[in-house]
């Protein structure tokens, strides 16, 4: 099965938990500037990304609209924030109006709380491959 991680971060506590996951399931987690699109379809695509004032960063967004149900077959989200999983509700609402298969079941740390969560994120990826 092809896995992926890809994330979006400005003040890196998306990142480390994309590290996290990532290393979890065994593969390598990409940032979507560095990385923005997918070299080839995945099984299963762990995205990732938080809200900046109280919105989806316009670069998730867009990473989200390219893709397609050719290039994923499942996507698994995951979110920082200090209080808010709008970045989770908007993606899933915009995966599934694309068909893209949403995991219910989605990874959250308090952006006060990184560190603390570094080892549920590690478990949340093996547990999910």
């Amino acid at each position: 099965m092809k896995t992926a991680v890809r994330y979006y971060s400005k003040l890196g506590n998306t990142e480390k938990i994309a590290q996290a996951i990532a290393e979890g399931a065994g593969i390598e987690a990409r940032s979507i500037v560095e990385e923005p699109a997918l070299p080839e379809k995945v099984d299963v695509l762990f995205l990732g990304g938080a809200p900046y004032a109280n919105i989806m960063a316009p670069e998730l967004k867009s990473y989200a609209e390219r893709l397609t149900t050719e290039l994923v077959g499942k996507v698994i989200l995951f979110t920082t924030s200090n209080w808010s999983r709008r970045t989770v509700l908007a993606l899933k609402k915009l995966l599934k109006e694309k068909n893209i298969p949403v995991e219910e079941e989605y990874f959250y740390a308090h952006m006060l709380n990184i560190s603390g969560r570094t080892e549920a994120a590690k478990e949340f990826g093996r547990k999910m491959v």
